[in-house]
């Protein structure tokens, strides 16, 4: 693609003044023109072994066809290369741009394994369906014959996205109601746009409303329509509202000012990027820029955090994170980067407390230790009572994770079923949750998990809910 086309993606990659250095803005140009502009693709593609067993494959959640479409890469076939790419994914060009493939498929990859370095499958992935964007091969959304039912999908995130794309393919009526004012879940206001441009995830969207999707925005389930009201107006309902609770610190000085939610300060930052009114932003409460930044967790939200306050200006930016660097969940590639852009990692380390006039001004933190395994494997946290030390701080984001929110008694229905850990309780072969006619899939049922297994959860489910909705069909007419 251009130069000129790259740069107007790094111009709007943050609306707010740049206060990286020319050597940093250089850096960010060339990462975003990599995902533009792969010239060595075929030759990566061509490095695949085509072994006889795939274990790339059988590790990508979508379990898409690597090895064939990187064949066809390498032999110049792009087209079929994308085709084949779509066929088992509704947004190949964001997973090639986010999934953590050296957990997934290139960590699994057998050049990877003989020690020559894996074959670089997400830029290829990313590659052919830019490509196919901007050839106009990405066709528009055929909806199927008329079948006379309407289906309601909560949540626009990757899941709901991806089962309304499969349930107006099959000729559904399909309404997704999600909160936010703009539909892609975290896809949108969760993950900065130096990893995934907000135009990427717009032409998605824009491209389900050709299809004759219906988005209403900014709605609330509970407040503008019960669960109830939405289960009488469809004729199935598809739960995807992904988990948003952020796990706190209850520590002292949890409250202080300055002291925020990883997920808070994320979404202001994209709405900046999308060019609205940010209060909290503006007025400096959810800006880095020349602040003592700490990031607490390993995630990779907490990457995405400290990547996001490097490019703000932030004075300073550290993570800490309870366990070392080889027992932590995020991914490797995401630490190596903020490493690289100057973000320092205090392994082995936990808060105690934030001390605060108003504002905070120190993360008072204890050194931890690796004990046993616990019930997963990983060896636990324990206090390590020779390490305590101060870290300045005049903004600290909690990147703990996310819950559940409590489902039930937000959409006015006490008789959606819940499991312990306050995710929806589901028939794990139908998917479908205690309510009849009522499915729900992504993180709401298993917990905060990958895009690429919301794609695959919205792909499952859409299966399962077109079983039912036949069924039903057959059940009237007998009646009839």
């Amino acid at each position: 693609m251009a130069a000129d086309r790259m740069l107007q993606f790094v111009g709007r990659e943050q609306s707010y003044p740049d206060k990286r250095s020319a050597a940093e803005r250089a850096r960010d140009f060339n990462e975003i023109a990599e995902r533009y502009a792969a010239p060595d693709a075929d030759e990566q593609a061509s490095r695949c072994s085509q072994c006889g067993v795939p274990y790339c494959s059988v590790h990508c959640p979508l379990h898409n066809h690597i090895p064939d479409w990187l064949r066809l890469t390498a032999e110049g076939r792009l087209r079929e290369a994308y085709e084949l790419s779509n066929a088992t994914s509704t947004m190949p060009e964001i997973c090639g741009r986010i999934c953590p493939q050296d957990r997934l498929c290139e960590g699994n990859c057998v050049i990877e394994f003989s020690g020559h370095g894996a074959v670089t499958i997400g830029s290829v992935e990313k590659y052919i369906t830019d490509t196919a964007w901007a050839e106009g091969w990405v066709e528009p959304l055929q909806p199927g014959r008329d079948t006379g039912q309407s289906v309601g999908i909560i949540g626009a995130g990757p899941a709901g996205l991806t089962a309304a794309e499969y349930m107006r393919v099959q000729g559904h009526e399909v309404h997704v109601y999600d909160r936010h004012d703009r539909a892609g879940g975290l896809l949108t206001y969760g993950i900065p746009g130096f990893k995934l441009e907000k135009d990427v995830v717009m032409r998605r969207i824009d491209r389900l409303a050709a299809g004759g999707i219906h988005f209403h925005l900014g709605f609330e389930v509970g407040g503008d329509a019960t669960l109830d009201q939405l289960r009488q107006k469809h004729d199935a309902i598809l739960i995807a509202t992904g988990v948003y609770k952020a796990r706190e610190i209850n520590v002292p000085g949890n409250q202080a000012e300055g002291v925020i939610a990883a997920l808070d300060y994320l979404i202001a930052s994209n709405r900046k990027s999308f060019g609205d009114e940010v209060a909290a932003f503006d007025s400096g409460q959810l800006n880095a820029e020349g602040k003592h930044v700490v990031v607490i967790g390993g995630g990779d939200t907490a990457m995405d955090c400290v990547r996001t306050a490097v490019r703000q200006g932030a004075k300073s930016v550290k993570c800490l994170y309870r366990r070392d660097r080889e027992n932590m969940p995020g991914s490797q590639r995401e630490v190596s980067n903020a490493e690289e852009e100057g973000v320092e990692f205090v392994w082995l380390s936990a808060p105690e407390a934030f001390t605060a006039d108003k504002t905070v001004k120190e993360v008072a933190v204890a050194g931890m230790r690796l004990g046993a395994p616990d019930a997963s494997g990983r060896r636990s946290p324990e206090l390590d009572p020779e390490r305590k030390f101060d870290l300045p701080a005049d903004m600290v984001i909690k990147a703990l994770g996310f819950d559940p929110e409590e489902l039930p008694h937000l959409f006015g229905s006490p008789d959606l079923s819940v499991t312990r850990w306050g995710t929806l309780r589901v028939d794990h072969q139908t998917m479908m949750t205690s309510l009849p006619g009522v499915f729900a899939a992504g993180d709401i049922v298993r917990g905060a998990s990958l895009v690429v297994w919301g794609i695959r959860d919205g792909r499952d489910v859409s299966e399962q809910m077109s079983k039912w909705l036949k069924a039903k069909v057959k059940i009237e007419k007998r009646a009839a």
